[in-house]
């Protein structure tokens, strides 16, 4: 997949680093709202060996706040200029349902690529605006909006009626000449925490789409439910859960803790270059 006129090769996982500059995150809401704070955690990403960044500035955590397009768009731009000014090479995704945000920030700012939760459910323009810039696009499934989506799930089989709906969104997007699709099957949005496990075991079956898979269980509750701990203390088991997912094939690990997931990188390559024949 070409990013940033970079032939990107999944041969070898990579690493999204995720910086929220939001007040309510689940996580690490509010940690990175001054620009002295999100230099030193970019920087800090970058020497852990971060391959893209992805800015969110809109809480999706269950029944976080409404925030509005103007507020989010500040948000943004103000991130944006200080990361091309001092981080010019870095390749930077932006977490986004907006379609007018998305264009923005590719037209203004050279985004370079756009990471959609709710993969154009939430803003019906959002493929013509993917196909109009002609940028990587991950595409997330969500069962509902970041409002209600926890409010008794349900799915007849999770892995294939997530991977129903991938296909047919695959095929809208190939109509429209978008091909770079990058796929989240989306733990915990719209997910039990049955679903999530029944998710996590069904991974390796999303190859048949032949498109990059990237998880994202970076200290979610789907941790914290089982183990009975908070999010600060779920590193151990977002370790876990990413190797589990990298033995299963997926391409990319989006991450709040980046030094941990390359490290599971490189084991995991270890491990399948050491496979006997």
């Amino acid at each position: 997949m070409k990013i940033k006129r970079q032939l990107i090769d999944f041969s070898v996982p990579k690493v999204m680093g995720v910086l929220n500059v939001t007040p309510d995150s689940f996580y690490d809401g509010g940690r990175y709202t001054v620009k002295e704070k999100i230099v030193c955690k970019v920087e800090k990403m970058i020497l852990e060996g971060v391959d893209f960044i992805d800015i969110g500035a809109y809480s999706s955590r269950p029944g976080a706040a409404v925030v509005s397009y103007g507020e989010e768009l500040k948000r943004l731009s103000d991130t944006m200029e200080l990361l091309r000014a001092g981080f010019p090479e870095s390749i930077i995704s932006i977490d986004t349902f907006r379609s007018g945000v998305a264009r923005k920030m590719v037209e203004e700012y050279e985004a370079d690529m756009i990471n959609d939760i709710s993969a154009g459910d939430m803003d019906k323009e959002m493929f013509n605006t993917i196909a109009d810039l002609q940028i990587p696009y991950v595409m997330m499934h969500m069962q509902g909006t970041s409002q209600n989506m926890q409010k008794n799930p349900k799915y007849d089989n999770v892995v294939n009626d997530i991977l129903a709906v991938f296909s047919g969104k695959i095929e809208e997007l190939k109509l429209l000449g978008v091909d770079n699709v990058i796929l989240d099957p989306g733990f915990g949005f719209g997910k039990t925490l049955e679903h999530n496990y029944e998710l996590m075991n069904g991974l390796g079956q999303f190859s048949v789409l032949n498109k990059p898979i990237m998880i994202g269980v970076s200290r979610k509750s789907m941790i914290g439910k089982l183990l009975g701990c908070t999010p600060d203390e779920a590193l151990n088991g977002t370790v876990v859960l990413n190797t589990v997912a990298l033995m299963k094939g997926i391409d990319i690990l989006r991450v709040h803790d980046v030094k941990e997931a390359v490290e599971a990188i490189k084991i995991v390559m270890k491990l399948n270059e050491s496979k006997v024949e």
